[in-house]
């Protein structure tokens, strides 16, 4: 099932090329604040499927070329992501010892969150580049800690497309990469049921058209249920936790006026424009 976010906070199920809303049957609210249908969604998932499936069936939908789709998750407990996952990429940026396997993971602010109808904006920072990071979102669907490596897999909801943009420079890391859209996920969650076995799911970037980066899921060095237990060795788990899983090689810069696009198999596809900050007026 492919579950979105459109028009203002409504609940959506995706089936070919149209959506269908299905927020009432979620019991959302669209204009709660904060914004937190799609977690209570997901943590109830099981018990709402039913009522979900139902009202599925009865609805003619929309087409999705004629809705504003959102970011799934715009208030996660947590937005964890790996650093330096895949080797190539760790050499291409001259950090050859240190790897997803002991550098462990960070956190980008959730504010950072943006979705596929939005454009990134790159910030005025005189003597900075901006780069693209072609990443797979690992969606959490429960509360866990301590999560063993067996059980891994039945605390992922689903996955998405992420892009994690980044301000190169000696900032710290985390503040640079968390600029205000700096992390576009979308264009929908897919469930873990229906992506399936996730070691062929090949990963891919466009600049303009021109392919940028490629990897399969199954290079990482931490691998899906490696990350699971990774981040729950440490922090609780809660539903709707994103864990972004690092990029592979192939990263470089981005300008206002590209156009980028990322897709990945059985997950989905988006393609978001980069735009400039608007100058500040004093």
């Amino acid at each position: 099932m492919k579950i979105a976010r459109f028009n203002g906070g409504r609940i959506g199920v995706v089936v070919g090329d149209r959506i269908h809303d299905v927020t009432d049957a979620c019991g959302v609210d669209p204009a709660e604040w904060p914004p937190m249908g799609m977690i209570t969604t997901i943590a109830a998932f099981d018990e709402l499927r039913p009522g979900i499936e139902r009202d599925l069936g009865l609805s003619v939908g929309l087409p999705v070329a004629d809705v504003a789709l959102e970011t799934p998750i715009p208030w996660p407990h947590k937005l964890l992501a790996l650093p330096n996952n895949y080797r190539a990429h760790t050499a291409e940026m001259g950090n050859n010892s240190i790897d997803a396997g002991n550098a462990g993971f960070f956190m980008k602010s959730s504010a950072s969150l943006s979705g596929p109808s939005d454009a990134v904006v790159l910030p005025e920072r005189p003597g900075r580049n901006f780069h693209h990071e072609c990443e797979l979102a690992i969606v959490v669907g429960r509360a866990g800690r301590k999560i063993a490596l067996d059980d891994a897999l039945d605390y992922i909801f689903g996955y998405a497309c992420l892009i994690d943009v980044t301000m190169r420079g000696k900032e710290e890391r985390v503040m640079r990469k968390s600029f205000d859209t700096f992390c576009p996920v979308g264009p929908w969650i897919t469930t873990a049921d229906e992506v399936g076995p996730t070691d062929d799911l090949v990963l891919r970037l466009w600049v303009n058209g021109e392919l940028k980066q490629q990897a399969p899921v199954s290079e990482m060095v931490v691998g899906i249920r490696e990350a699971i237990v990774l981040c729950s060795a440490v922090t609780t788990l809660q539903p709707g936790d994103i864990i972004a899983s690092g990029t592979m090689s192939g990263v470089g810069p981005i300008v206002p006026g590209d156009s980028v696009r990322i897709a990945i198999e059985k997950v989905g596809e988006m393609t978001i424009p980069i735009v400039a900050d608007e100058p500040v007026t004093v």
